[in-house]
C-alpha cells in the first residue's frame, strides 16, 4: 500500500543507485552498516561479500537485513531477509548483471572461484518505504512485498 509515491519510482531509484548501505546485526545485538555495490533485480536486492566478512557472518546468524540508498532527501529503504545464493544457475544469471553494472566481468568478482570467500547474497524484501524529505507527510509510501 502506498500513500504518496509510485512504486515504479521507488523501484527505478533502487535500480539506478550506484551505492547501497546494508545494515545487519551482530550476534551480540550491535548493528553493523556497510556500503556495497549491488543491483535491484527481479524484486530483490543482490550483492556480493565474503562469507567471513562481518556482513556475511551476521547474515548467517541473523538474516534480517535493511538496505537503503545514500540520500537522506530522496529516501528508499528495503527491509527483508538476506541469504547466500547457493543455486549456481541463479548465480550465473545475476552475477554478470552485477559485475556489468560496475564495469567488471563476473570472473573479476571471484564469487564461486576455488578458494574464494566471496559469495552472492540476495535480500528478499518484506517492506519497502520511500519518501521525499521536503514533503514527508505527503510522500511517505510503504509497500508490503512479502
Amino acid at each position: 500500500m502506498s500513500t504518496g509515491l509510485a512504486w515504479t519510482r521507488a523501484e527505478r531509484r533502487l535500480q539506478n543507485a550506484e551505492n547501497y548501505w546494508v545494515a545487519t546485526t551482530r550476534p551480540d545485538g550491535r548493528p553493523h552498516a556497510m556500503p556495497v555495490y549491488g543491483i535491484w533485480h527481479d524484486r530483490a536486492f543482490w550483492f556480493a561479500t565474503g562469507r567471513h566478512s562481518v556482513k556475511g557472518r551476521n547474515i548467517a546468524a541473523n538474516p534480517q537485513t535493511v538496505v537503503h540508498l545514500e540520500s537522506g532527501d530522496d529516501v528508499v529503504i528495503v527491509e527483508g531477509t538476506a541469504g547466500e545464493v547457493t543455486d549456481p544457475a541463479l548465480a550465473d544469471q545475476v552475477l554478470p548483471r552485477l559485475a556489468g553494472k560496475y564495469g567488471m566481468t563476473a570472473d573479476e568478482m571471484t564469487v564461486g572461484a576455488p578458494g574464494s570467500d566471496a559469495a552472492l547474497y540476495m535480500v528478499r524484501p518484506r517492506v519497502v518505504q520511500a519518501w521525499l524529505e521536503g514533503a514527508l507527510p505527503q510522500t511517505h509510501s510503504r509497500w508490503q512485498l512479502g
